[in-house]
């Protein structure tokens, strides 16, 4: 009785490692994906001489592919350093879907790197929000598009 009981917490244990859970991290479910997009306009330039962080996405290209590398640096200015906590990833929908949860074990002081985002076909606004040391707000907002 008690080796199936722990070949059954093993099976509990290891299912979510296995399979194709591993090819990849997944960012945006096709659920999410269905949410209608949001309605009116979305804050994205900012101008002026501010001394907040800035959020750069790097791109691959125009279009990626899914599993794909999801990169983006933050630089902090005057001696602050980016706060990692402060670091929140919305997908924009209605309603918003906070993807800061999955992302948590990527997120750094100096960026977030995934190697194997996964996300549905189609196209996705993501807004990054975070704060520097000295509580200053940067944020950006950008579009993934995902082709088949």
């Amino acid at each position: 009785m008690k080796t199936l009981l722990r070949g059954l917490v093993a099976c509990i244990v290891l299912a979510p490692m296995a399979g194709p859970g591993m090819a990849g991290q997944v960012l945006i479910t096709e659920d999410e994906a269905k949410l209608p997009p949001p309605k009116g306009a979305v804050a994205a330039d900012r101008r002026g001489i501010l001394r907040g962080p800035k959020i750069q996405f790097v791109a691959d290209g125009d279009t990626v592919h899914s599993p794909t590398r999801l990169h983006l640096k933050f630089e902090s200015f005057g001696g602050t350093k980016i706060d990692p906590d402060s670091v929140k990833v919305t997908y924009l929908r209605t309603p918003n879907v906070d993807l800061t949860p999955r992302l948590k074990p990527f997120i750094q002081a100096n960026g977030i790197e995934i190697p194997d985002a996964e996300l549905p076909q189609g196209e996705h606004m993501l807004r990054v929000d975070l704060k520097d040391s000295d509580g200053r707000p940067g944020t950006t907002s950008f579009v993934l598009k995902v082709s088949p």
